[in-house]
Formats: C-alpha cells, sequence, structure tokens
C-alpha cells in the first residue's frame, strides 16, 4: 500500500503535543479551539497517534512566502 503522507506534493503535518503550544497558537490568532479549521482524524496525511481534539500543524510551500504555516483541530 502506498503511503500518502509521504508523497512529495502533500505538505507536512506536525502534531502539537505540547498543550502550551496549542495555547500559544489560539492565543496569537485569538481563537477557541473549535474555531480552527478541522481536518478529519481519518486523512491519511495526518501523522499517527492523531485523535479527536487535536491540533496538528500544516506546513506548506508558498509562492509569495517560502512557507506557508495552518492549523487544523482533528475531528471524527
Amino acid at each position: 500500500m502506498v503511503d500518502v503522507s509521504q508523497h512529495e506534493l502533500v505538505p507536512e503535518h506536525v502534531l502539537l503535543d505540547d498543550p502550551s503550544e496549542v495555547e500559544e497558537v489560539l492565543e496569537e490568532y485569538n481563537v477557541r479551539k473549535t474555531n480552527l479549521p478541522k481536518i478529519k482524524r481519518t486523512d491519511p496525511a495526518l501523522p499517527d497517534g492523531a485523535e479527536r481534539g487535536d491540533v496538528v500543524k500544516v506546513i506548506r510551500d508558498s509562492r509569495t512566502t517560502d512557507r506557508a504555516v495552518v492549523y487544523r483541530l482533528v475531528v471524527e
């Protein structure tokens, strides 16, 4: 079976394990966790161990800025 998460077109997905790091992100954007865009737990690009309620940092290549960082809330 092909590991989709390793494909060159799939952006890097990093699970934020540290609760203080999640709080930092939420404070920076002045949002609640539930206001973050969602990503399904079954998404093949998610890192192993991602559970409902976790926050994932998605790092994409960007033409205008070298990298674009976005955050997603894992949902069922």
